[in-house]
């Protein structure tokens, strides 16, 4: 794989060692060329195809589950990761004392819909790496790598604790899939939503969910629209009574869609399947590897280890203060609660690994 010239793809990495991927991910050309092909076609046609960007959508879905191993009518879109959480926890008849389970120090996402509820009586439990379930847990939420230290939770021994509890697993993979594999069909989520902004390398408003059959009988569409009943594709004698709902993710989606973003996530994705993620996963393990040892020779630290999340702490080092000193000299990292965050993908190299160890020396 000759690495150098993917990298032509990303304008960005050449006049900056960008190592922050959990926070953004760079924007192929290829991807900023499929937006623009978006809207150059709005103008050819006028709009007037508008049907056919639908179509487009569904061929998105099933690109989608060739990347997470799943049906491509199980796939809906969402505004943000946010809105999927929102729509899972929203949509569950919560009773007094049931318990949502979670892990300490997880992304606010997966606290703040999680806490808001216990209006109604649900109490949000903190479980250290998830050994075991509080009683009455109803729900568990987590991500599949955190974003503050690189944890990675081992997701096949929670899935089947959920099902041994009864319990509904939610999974977000925004901070992990374009770099590391998921498998849906593996790991048996109930639902499973990623915010492509990050390591699938898509533009803002651009978020999938996956979400089984079982789960789409028992939650009820949050947004209710013109998409919203089974016949929508009539649209010159739209059903104007009770819809029926599709049966189908998108079912969830209730009207139109942030189609430039969308049409970008695809062309990411393809990216993402012609490089195939067994190799980007261990581009991006080997990379965050060698960028642990550059951190501990500096004398930092290391929270995890072979997670494409590498976070430092040093006793007498400021994080904070050190990834913006590293900012001055066109290195961008992150801090997170007092760690810095490293985070190369795929289009990084070892010449900027090199840059970032003579930083710190």
């Amino acid at each position: 794989m000759n690495w150098n010239e993917i990298r032509k793809q990303f304008p960005a990495l050449a006049h900056t060692t960008y190592l922050n991927s959990a926070t953004f991910g760079q924007l192929p050309l290829r991807t900023q060329a499929a937006v623009a092909n978006h809207f150059a076609r709005r103008d050819r046609e006028a709009c007037a195809d508008f049907l056919t960007w639908f179509d487009d959508m569904d061929g998105l879905r099933a690109l989608i589950g060739q990347l997470v191993n799943c049906q491509a009518d199980e796939i809906g879109f969402a505004p943000n990761a946010a809105a999927a959480l929102s729509l899972f926890l929203g949509g569950i008849n919560w009773q007094p004392g049931d318990r949502i389970a979670t892990l300490p120090n997880e992304f606010p996402n997966q606290f703040y819909y999680a806490q808001w509820l216990g209006h109604k009586g649900v109490e949000l439990i903190e479980v250290p790496g998830l050994d075991s379930l509080p009683e009455r847990t109803r729900a568990i939420v987590l991500s599949t790598v955190n974003y503050t230290n690189g944890y990675r939770p081992d997701l096949l021994r929670i899935s089947q604790q959920a099902r041994d509890a009864g319990a509904l697993l939610y999974i977000d993979g925004t901070q992990s899939l374009g770099a590391l594999q998921f498998d849906i069909a593996a790991i048996a989520p109930d639902m499973f939503a990623v915010d492509g902004y990050k390591w699938l390398l898509c533009p803002n408003g651009a978020t999938f969910f996956y979400i089984t059959p079982a789960l789409r009988r028992q939650i009820p569409p949050a947004v209710i629209g013109w998409r919203s009943d089974k016949g929508w594709r009539s649209v010159d004698d739209l059903n104007h009574g009770i819809p029926e709902f599709p049966e189908a993710a998108e079912r969830y989606e209730g009207g139109m869609l942030a189609f430039p973003s969308l049409y970008g996530m695809a062309e990411s994705i393809r990216m993402v399947l012609e490089l195939g993620p067994a190799t980007i996963e261990a581009r991006v393990l080997s990379l965050a590897n060698q960028t642990a040892q550059i951190l501990e020779a500096s004398g930092a630290a290391i929270q995890y280890a072979n997670t494409n999340i590498v976070a430092a702490h040093w006793a007498d080092r400021d994080a904070s203060q050190l990834a913006r000193t590293l900012r001055t000299k066109g290195i961008i990292v992150a801090a997170r609660h007092g760690n810095l965050r490293v985070s190369p993908h795929f289009y990084n190299t070892e010449e900027d690994l090199d840059v970032l160890s003579r930083s710190l020396a």
